[in-house]
């Protein structure tokens, strides 16, 4: 009688400990807005993370350098960094750091230049003598914003200069009000803007950067190793989320909007819903999908097209070499997890979802 009791305890200790939750801690670099943050909000709501076993929270940090080391001293779980600084940490003569990105976020360039539409510049090589704005002069994606002019033949600090003018709204304004000559922020910054009723025109980078891998989760290289399939849930969890978006992104929108009611406008009419569902759908558009419309494997990273970016940024100057362990930074070790789930079933929860 007594094994048999003690068998039980056992076995629903088992359970227990089978049933325990993981706690995820994701770093970001920039407080979410509605374009990158109603995912996790669907899957909040959802139980899209619960459903993986894992609570997630979400932390925010002043930018890559300050979010790195979070990551690299294992206080937080994953981060969502770009890639430059990591890349950066392998010509500093120092240990490189302890990190490797699991999940592509933006296997797209969303960064860009945008001027008033009637401005006179057009091109690249018409920033010639002109300000840019940008959130801070620490921003990570500076590197690849300087080798972009660097590529068409501009000269960042001597025939075009760079100038902090904040996020969003006070860049904006600084645009609006020609204190800068220019913005470069991302596409969905920049959606904001045109949405709110000022007509840009936006200038690309380069060819050689519109593949370039962007933000992406970041994860220490034990976790790898230790919980692989940790990665592997927050994976699927993250692409379901965003599969849910893409079907039903007001259903998102709403979500956001319910779980950071300081986000929703104060007039939050039809006109406001239907803006803030164009601004997730580009988003989610450009994230899907490449250029000639085929869909993207979520999750991938493209590593012959970082390698060209890599050995771009080097002629230019912005790496001292090309020489880096491009493998060992990109995994697509756990990619075709993240893909692995019943795809009606999700859609028709989904299209439910109010």
């Amino acid at each position: 009688m007594r094994l048999t009791w003690l068998f039980i305890t056992l076995l629903s200790a088992g359970v227990t400990a089978a049933r325990a939750v993981d706690d995820v801690t994701v770093a970001l670099a920039i407080p979410l807005a509605v374009h990158d943050g109603a995912p996790y909000a669907a899957a909040q709501e959802l139980g899209l993370f619960k459903q993986q076993n894992i609570a997630v929270k979400l932390v925010v940090f002043q930018g890559a350098g300050a979010l790195l080391p979070q990551v690299a001293s294992k206080r937080v779980t994953f981060g969502f960094p770009v890639s430059e600084p990591v890349i950066s940490s392998y010509f500093s003569g120092k240990n490189s750091l302890p990190l490797r990105f699991f999940y592509n976020g933006t296997p797209s360039q969303t960064m860009e230049y945008a001027v008033l539409a009637d401005s006179p510049i057009k091109t690249l090589a018409d920033l010639k003598g002109k300000t840019i704005g940008v959130g801070a002069l620490t921003w990570g994606t500076l590197p690849n914003s300087r080798a972009a002019l660097k590529v068409a033949g501009l000269e960042p600090g001597k025939n075009v200069e760079f100038a902090a003018v904040g996020v969003l709204g006070s860049g904006f304004v600084a645009l609006k009000n020609k204190r800068v000559d220019a913005l470069n922020f991302n596409s969905s910054w920049d959606d904001i803007l045109e949405l709110s009723g000022t007509p840009i025109h936006r200038i690309a980078y380069p060819a050689i950067f519109q593949e370039t891998a962007g933000n992406g989760f970041i994860a220490h290289e034990d976790t790898f190793t230790q919980q692989p399939d940790l990665i592997r849930r927050f994976g699927r969890a993250y692409t379901e989320a965003q599969y849910v978006c893409e079907i039903n992104p007001e259903y998102c929108v709403k979500a956001f909007w319910r779980q950071h009611p300081e986000s929703k406008p104060a007039h939050a009419d039809a006109r406001a819903l239907a803006d803030a569902t164009t601004l997730l759908s580009r988003r989610l558009h450009r994230t899907l999908y490449r250029e000639d419309g085929t869909r993207r494997t979520p999750g991938e990273y493209d590593l012959p097209v970082i390698r060209a970016s890599i050995n771009a940024m080097a002629r230019v100057g912005e790496f001292p070499s090309a020489d880096v362990p491009v493998e060992r930074i990109f995994s697509n070790q756990f990619v075709a997890s993240f893909d692995d789930f019943d795809k009606q079933a999700l859609k028709t929860r989904a299209l439910e979802a109010k």
